[in-house]
This record gives structure tokens, C-alpha cells and sequence, in this order.
């Protein structure tokens, strides 16, 4: 049997004479099981029920990363900042410039009908991380006074898989592109990262530390885990 059919899905079976160990792995919306060669469908089976719940979100956030149309940076398009949705408006100007003026983010451009989709996704990333450097820092710095905890320093990097880090002497490290979520999950993430300074681990007594003063930090996780890949220029 080179498949199994799942709950909502249906898992591929690779053996390998190599393989000790059984591994799931979610690839481009599909489930994909490595088996050692003579390991008994019957507890195959049975790892796919006891691992039902983490299949179906994984295939569910794949499923939204495979639908997400990519920007083409033109006038109309919306772009989110601290989850609030903004429209992108393309002028004509002197030189390369950004601004946000109300609900609206103000591109300016030398011909602004030339094809300057590359240049206007620069622009916008510097002034995200712009953002992103003031508005962590400033959250880091309240946060810091309310939990009681000093951070070593805080710096802002682009990171693939994560939202943030702590280094064993207190050194903060956000992902700029956290800023583009809604202001609760940057809150988050930064209550996240600082209980770190407390416990450096995720044991019990941390997540009752991030509880205290991010209440709702199970929804947040789960909304990262979901709309986290959205969180793209």
C-alpha cells in the first residue's frame, strides 16, 4: 500500500531499508510519511490518528501560503501595518519617496508609469523596517518596566522562520516583518521574547510569565501560526 487515507487527507507512505524512525512531513499541501521498509501499516495508521489535529493545521497554513497572490506594487493595492489595512498610492516626484498619510501609503516615483514594481517593493521594505525599529523598541522599552526585566540590546533582522529570539545574556532580536501583523500579536511577541530574559526555555513556569501580561497569548500563537506566512511585502 503506497497510501492511507487519513481524516480529511491522505498521507503517501515512503519506506526506506535505511529508516529507523517513522517522520511526517507536509510538502506543498500534501502528507508525506517516512516509514523504515517493514514497519506494519496498522501502526502507521495509528500514528496518523494521533497526529490527526497537527496534519490538518499544517495542511491548512499550507493551503493559505499556496493562495496568497503575490503584490505587483501598484496604485490600489492594500498593504497591512500593525493590522491595519492601507492603500498603496503611486505619485509622481522628484525622487524616490514614502510616506503614510492617513490610510493611505504615498509612493513617490521620477515616471511614475515605468514599470517601478522592484524600486516601490525596496521602498516599502526600508520603511517597514523603519517602522519596525521604533515601534519594537518602544514596546520593548514598556514592557521591559512593567515585567521587571532589562534587555542587553535590541536589534531587528530578518529572520525565515521565527518571530523573534532572546540569547542567554538578554540580547532581543525581533523579525521586522512582525509589524505588519495587528498591534495585540506585536505586543505578543515582544511579552514573548522578554519572559525569555526570565526563563530561557518553555517550561510551565514561562508560559505563566507570558500569561500574566499577554492574557489571550494562546489565541496570538494561534493566529501566527495561521496568518504568519500573510506576513509578507
Amino acid at each position: 500500500m503506497n497510501v492511507i487515507q487519513g481524516n480529511g487527507f491522505v498521507a503517501e507512505i515512503v519506506r526506506s531499508p535505511k529508516r529507523k524512525t517513522i517522520a511526517v512531513k507536509i510538502q506543498k499541501g500534501k502528507v508525506f510519511v517516512m516509514v523504515p521498509e517493514r514497519l506494519g501499516n496498522a501502526l502507521i495508521e495509528a500514528l496518523l490518528i494521533q497526529k490527526t489535529h497537527w496534519i490538518k493545521e499544517k495542511l491548512a497554513i499550507q493551503h493559505e501560503i499556496i493562495a496568497i497572490k503575490p503584490k505587483e506594487f501598484v496604485s490600489g493595492e492594500a498593504f497591512s501595518y500593525l493590522g491595519r489595512s492601507h492603500t498603496l498610492k503611486i505619485e509622481s516626484g522628484l525622487y524616490p519617496a514614502i510616506q503614510l498619510h492617513q490610510d493611505e501609503l504615498v509612493v513617490s516615483m521620477r515616471n511614475k508609469l515605468a514599470d517601478n514594481s522592484q524600486a516601490i517593493k525596496q521602498l516599502l521594505i526600508r520603511w517597514y523596517k523603519k517602522q519596525a525599529e521604533s515601534e519594537l523598541r518602544s514596546k520593548t522599552e514598556g514592557y521591559s518596566r512593567i515585567i521587571g526585566v532589562n534587555p542587553t540590546s535590541v536589534t531587528i533582522k530578518s529572520f525565515k522562520s521565527r518571530w523573534g529570539s532572546c540569547s542567554i545574556t538578554g540580547g532581543i532580536q525581533y523579525n521586522w516583518k512582525i509589524i505588519i501583523a495587528p498591534d495585540r500579536i506585536v505586543d505578543y511577541v515582544v511579552i514573548h521574547e522578554l519572559c525569555h530574559i526570565l526563563h530561557h526555555n518553555h517550561s510551565p513556569e514561562y508560559w505563566k510569565a507570558v500569561e500574566r501580561y499577554c492574557h489571550d497569548y494562546r489565541d496570538c500563537r494561534a493566529w501566527l501560526k495561521i496568518n504568519g506566512a500573510r506576513l509578507e511585502v
